[in-house]
């Protein structure tokens, strides 16, 4: 039995009571908002009929014919609402130990919204679910390099939101040489080549970025952004200049590597195996930079630099240096990212053609905290949101294409807005370095 040894400790009790317990959290208001979802759902299951079906299509099966899966939109959006309302009841009480269970179970409702979200678009109809899962992986490879882009500056202590205008100039540069370079070589060469002059331009611009924030400590928020407002004018320019002088403008894209044996696996095959080079890169980037910054004598500096420069320094560590090498890593990779856009994908340059995918590389990396995979889990959240934009428009989904254009965005709002919780950026992320 607990005794109070003074008034003062029962005053102090006193001043703690009700307040403290109101407190609002991040766990407590989705736990809220998804008992709402759950009600929401039970309430209007009515309006679709007892047997009422969505088709799920998966590909090819093995002996042939095609795998599908029928779903009975009524009996699944009943156990989802069920699914809803008990764990955000779960994550509504207040005992620590479930502190872990919360995650899982709030992690489980926010990863039903878009398969729910989906049957209830194509109730009566038949959709390729596979080639959902395909688009979402193909759309996110932007974001994901962006966001690994973003990973090597911010690790090493520099705040970089000019990703956006490092990818745009890649993507605009990359096409030029492409365009240029195509009536002298073969297409496919003159595309290796663009995208190599895309990768160079995106470190080129990035050494602009490092100039101005590490060399002369300008605000690195405020030399982002003057970056993104160059690339922009310069990009446009470019293209007036250039790519429309040009009668034999290219069209044509880095073709598809399907990978014998693998790419004929059920699902996983038509996923992952039939992409294209930029596609597969991405991957490949994705386990080096874990590896270069987890494992290697340069991510272990990196990461000094980036928590605590000054005691770096003191070991022998130059600072500068590694500040530098590491935002011209980033900005390669992005340049990779906006080759992407013009050369992998759409054959072409229009202005602004990056359209915010390098702010949306940021929430991306701020959602998997700094972390690769993490960010490639991010990736594939905003990929989807895209994927599912697209999708709603060929199932017929009777809203205004702007506000299905705005999804990927409003799940980035979302995203930071709470569901992320705490991401802690390294200690010394925006800070200028000043030798002592």
């Amino acid at each position: 039995m607990t005794t109070l040894n003074s008034p003062m400790q029962a005053s102090v009790v006193e001043t703690k009571s009700w307040r403290e317990r109101l407190r609002v959290t991040r766990t407590g208001v989705f736990a809220i908002i998804f008992v709402l979802a759950g009600l929401l759902l039970l309430s209007n299951v009515g309006d679709y009929a007892a047997d009422a079906i969505t088709t799920l299509t998966f590909g090819s099966a093995p002996g042939g014919g095609t795998l599908s899966l029928d779903v009975f939109v009524r009996p699944y959006m009943i156990v989802v609402a069920l699914i809803y309302i008990a764990s955000g009841i779960i994550s509504l009480v207040p005992v620590e130990r479930l502190d872990r269970i919360k995650f899982w179970l709030l992690l489980l409702c926010g990863a039903l919204i878009f398969p729910t979200v989906l049957i209830a678009a194509a109730v009566g109809q038949s959709t390729n679910a596979t080639s959902m899962l395909a688009s979402s992986m193909r759309l996110a490879t932007p974001i994901v390099i962006g966001a690994l882009a973003g990973i090597w500056c911010e690790r090493a202590g520099v705040v970089n939101i000019a990703i956006e205008g490092m990818m745009l100039t890649g993507a605009a540069f990359g096409f030029i040489a492409f365009t240029l370079l195509l009536p002298s070589m073969d297409s496919q060469t003159a595309i290796f080549f663009g995208v190599i002059v895309a990768v160079l331009s995106g470190g080129l611009i990035s050494a602009l970025h490092a100039w101005l924030s590490i060399t002369f400590k300008t605000d690195q928020i405020v030399s982002g952004t003057v970056i993104n407002i160059l690339a922009l004018g310069l990009t446009s320019f470019l293209r007036r200049e250039v790519l429309l002088q040009q009668a034999d403008a290219g069209r044509e894209t880095l073709r598809a590597i399907p990978i014998p044996i693998l790419k004929d696996i059920p699902v996983v095959g038509e996923i992952f195996f039939q992409g294209k080079p930029i596609f597969y890169l991405m991957f490949i980037l994705l386990i080096v930079t874990h590896v270069m910054l987890f494992y290697t004598r340069w991510g272990l500096r990196t990461r000094a630099v980036g928590e605590n420069p000054h005691a770096a320094d003191t070991l022998g560590i130059n600072v500068l240096r590694n500040r530098w090498i590491n935002v011209i890593i980033g900005g390669l990779i992005a340049g990779l990212a906006g080759a992407w856009l013009s050369l992998e994908t759409t054959g072409t340059f229009d202005d602004n053609m990056t359209a915010g995918r390098g702010f949306i590389a940021l929430a991306a990396m701020i959602f998997g905290k700094y972390l690769p995979f993490g960010a490639f889990g991010g990736g594939l959240l905003f990929g989807f949101s895209s994927a599912l934009e697209t999708r709603f428009q060929i199932l017929g989904v009777e809203l205004p294409p702007q506000f299905l254009q705005m999804i990927p965005y409003i799940v980035t709002i979302v995203v930071l807005a709470g569901l992320v919780g705490r991401s802690i950026p390294p200690k010394a992320d925006g800070v200028p370095y000043e030798k002592e």
